[in-house]
């Protein structure tokens, strides 16, 4: 039985001996129990029913803490990718000689931001974005955004 048909069958234990509980405080407040069990059933039923629900419990507590490992696992992972990234970034605006200010057009333009957008970040004047963008490409060997997303795309792919 796989991990999600576990906790699956866990909740519906936890359900159900809730219920349990629940309908005995029901039928004692409104009398619907019509003829009484033994106590020892009632006590081996209210056992069960706690056992599971201690259970269901402990099974969630495991459960949480296999999830958060896993999350910084993977955080941990992302946090290495974009280290790596832009280190790579970084090597290739070496190459290519890239101005502070050109690093900078490059990188907005990477993250997706329009020519308007990069001019309010850096307070310049949508010419100079232009500008510096068209340097860019022309150190880079490409012919726009697209093309200098696709070289960082393609390196990110290949083997």
């Amino acid at each position: 039985m796989d991990k999600k048909h576990l906790l699956l069958l866990l909740a519906v234990v936890q359900i159900g001996c809730a219920l349990f509980f629940v309908s005995e405080i029901v039928l004692t407040i409104f009398g619907g129990r019509t003829a009484p069990i033994s106590w020892r059933l009632r006590e081996l039923l209210e056992i069960g029913a706690a056992v599971g629900l201690l259970l269901g419990t402990s099974f969630a507590f495991v459960a949480l803490r296999t999830a958060q490992k896993q999350q910084a696992k993977a955080e941990e992972s992302l946090r290495q990718v974009q280290s790596s990234f832009h280190e790579h970034l970084e090597e290739r605006f070496d190459q290519w000689a890239l101005t502070k200010a050109e690093r900078d057009v490059a990188l907005f333009s990477l993250k997706g931001l329009s020519v308007s957008e990069i001019a309010g970040v850096r307070e310049t004047s949508e010419g100079t974005v232009k500008a510096q963008s068209n340097a860019i490409y022309r150190k880079a060997g490409v012919s726009g955004r697209s093309q200098l997303l696709s070289l960082f795309i393609e390196d990110l792919i290949v083997d």
